[in-house]
């Protein structure tokens, strides 16, 4: 018995190898005639601006409330020309989207309930190295039925990586001027995010290396303050100032930028890894020649 049924399992084992086969054509084929999805829904704002990139005229139907937000996000002005929408399930679903995009901190819970009615919810991961983009866009583009977009947009942000980089060039060998990031609450980003990627592109030294930090993390003001960078890449304040902010404006910092640091930034392009990053980076490298030496000073 023990050897007859192990003969029947395999017989039916390859029995059903073609008919998985057929199913899984058969799926492919449905979905190809199905064609590219035609309602769009984004509930995260880096799909947001992935989706408004690479979208066509009409198939992007509603975007986050946080994309028409000027102090993070790098696309508010386009973000204003979509409904906005809060996240929310019950909205998102009576929106009648065929496709919703998400991010992998959008609330579990709306995605969990958005798949168990049936809806597609697809979550793109998260860009932590420059390498990251043209993959994130092109599988966007794939989610969005628009490749030759994608592609299109691919190129661009790498021609336009590969220029600054060749203008950074003439700098290399050379020690690199040290920055921090300062945001609200003393937080800043450690060496496995894409901010400390951006940073060492540009041609700096993040200081949150040198203070340990891997992620994201808070940096003490004292031990800021000690570390002494060349440059503070500060956060914005948001109307309504918090207590966690005012640190941002602290004396402290403000004499470290008045005497120590010669320039201040902050941008709305750090938060996403998007093509939009290039602009941040374009600044941070025309800030080289403010950060240089001056005449009768070390170094």
């Amino acid at each position: 018995m023990p050897r007859q049924a192990g003969r029947s399992t395999l017989a039916w084992r390859r029995a059903s190898e073609p008919l998985a086969l057929a199913a899984a054509l058969m799926m492919g084929a449905t979905a190809a005639l199905a064609g590219p999805p035609e309602r769009v829904v984004s509930i995260n704002l880096c799909t947001d601006q992935m989706a408004m990139l690479l979208a066509a005229p009409g198939q992007l139907v509603s975007v986050s409330r946080i994309a028409a937000d000027r102090h993070v996000s790098a696309m508010a002005d386009q973000a204003a020309g979509y409904p906005l929408n809060h996240g929310q399930a019950e909205e998102v679903y009576r929106l009648a989207p065929d496709l919703v995009l998400a991010g992998p901190f959008t609330s579990r819970y709306t995605v969990g309930l958005l798949r168990r009615l049936g809806v597609e919810v697809r979550e793109l991961p998260l860009v932590e190295r420059l390498e990251d983009i043209p993959d994130r866009l092109m599988q966007m583009a794939h989610w969005l039925g628009r490749e030759a977009t994608g592609r299109a947009a691919v190129a661009e942000f790498e021609a336009g990586l590969a220029l600054l980089r060749a203008e950074l060039a003439p700098t290399a060998g050379a020690t690199p001027p040290r920055a921090v990031l300062h945001y609200a609450n003393n937080y800043t980003s450690g060496i496995h995010t894409l901010a400390h990627q951006i940073l060492i592109t540009a041609g700096f030294a993040n200081i949150a290396a040198e203070a340990g930090l891997e992620g994201g993390g808070t940096l003490p003001m004292e031990r800021l303050l000690m570390l002494a960078p060349d440059l503070v890449i500060a956060g914005q304040a948001y109307p309504g100032q918090t207590r966690a902010e005012a640190v941002l404006d602290h004396p402290a910092m403000r004499g470290l930028r008045a005497h120590h640091a010669r320039g201040t930034m902050a941008d709305a392009e750090w938060v996403c890894g998007t093509p939009h990053v290039l602009g941040a980076l374009a600044r941070l490298v025309a800030l080289h020649p403010q950060l240089a030496p001056h005449e009768g000073e070390g170094g």
